[in-house]
């Protein structure tokens, strides 16, 4: 088995970068999911209510994020690495509650009027820890703006398998993980405990639940019933439906794409 594919999500529901290797931090890669978008309350957005968010593609630049509309390039903005303001706001996501950086005043207005929704960017500061679930943690490890845990995993074979029961395919994307991986039987990621990948190490901590998110298109936006409906029929383990596996980092620096998979 071998490391397929590598995503990072700088701007949490906006599009994907796909790269060729990627540097690994405790709340999970660099630069993975450290910006989200918030309304005047501090709640976090996303396409489960705003699907319109997925027309906003991302890039890094030398110098900071780079975003546009896929269908309008030329509705574009340019985001510092660094905030520019020193403004910290408490912001909402899921039941956590925890101080996000402004980023700066301009990227609110072109945001709140590119989704016709008043908002805020806000960074995530190395000063603040979002501590995964005890529960789940080895070592009290803290995660990104991420829905739960600093890594996602998942099988191409499990999506071949999926694709199979599908009047139309779909693509990796609706399912937004950081590694995708070649090789192995469908679903086989499900029994694991621990995984290798190159020098790295990651422990599996638990099934992935979906939601409506995966309904959306990312090239159109429209919100349809697939592939949610159908994978509920084969997929469903106490009233969620479970499509990959989400995971922390035990040791290592980086991971590349050709790098060998394997249990530990």
């Amino acid at each position: 088995m071998k490391l397929q594919d590598i995503y990072i999500y700088p701007i949490k529901s906006l599009g994907g970068i796909r790269l060729d290797s990627a540097l690994l931090e405790e709340r999970g890669f660099m630069h993975d999911r450290r910006w989200m978008l918030v309304d005047k309350e501090g709640n976090f957005l996303s396409q489960r209510i705003f699907p319109k968010m997925a027309m906003l593609q991302v890039k890094i630049v030398a110098d900071g994020i780079f975003v546009f509309h896929q269908l309008n390039p030329e509705k574009n903005f340019k985001i510092p690495i660094d905030p520019l303001t020193d403004q910290m706001l408490q912001v909402h996501i899921w039941e956590d509650q925890v101080m996000g950086q402004i980023v700066n005043p301009l990227a609110n207005r072109w945001f709140s009027e590119i989704l016709q929704q008043e908002c805020l960017l806000v960074k995530m500061p190395e000063s603040t820890k979002r501590k995964i679930k005890p529960k789940y943690a080895v070592k009290d490890e803290s995660v990104s703006f991420a829905d739960g845990m600093p890594y996602l995993l998942i099988g191409q074979s499990s999506l071949d398998d999926l694709n199979e029961r599908l009047e139309i395919p779909v693509g990796m994307d609706r399912f937004r993980p950081n590694l995708v991986f070649s090789g192995g039987k469908p679903f086989e990621e499900d029994q694991w405990e621990n995984i290798q990948i190159g020098r790295a190490k990651f422990k599996i901590t638990k099934p992935c639940a979906r939601c409506v998110m995966t309904t959306v298109n990312p090239q159109t936006a429209e919100k349809g019933k697939e592939p949610l409906k159908t994978l509920a029929t084969y997929r469903t383990v106490n009233n969620n439906v479970m499509f990959g596996q989400n995971m922390l980092l035990l040791e290592g620096d980086y991971v590349c794409v050709g790098d060998e998979l394997k249990k530990i």
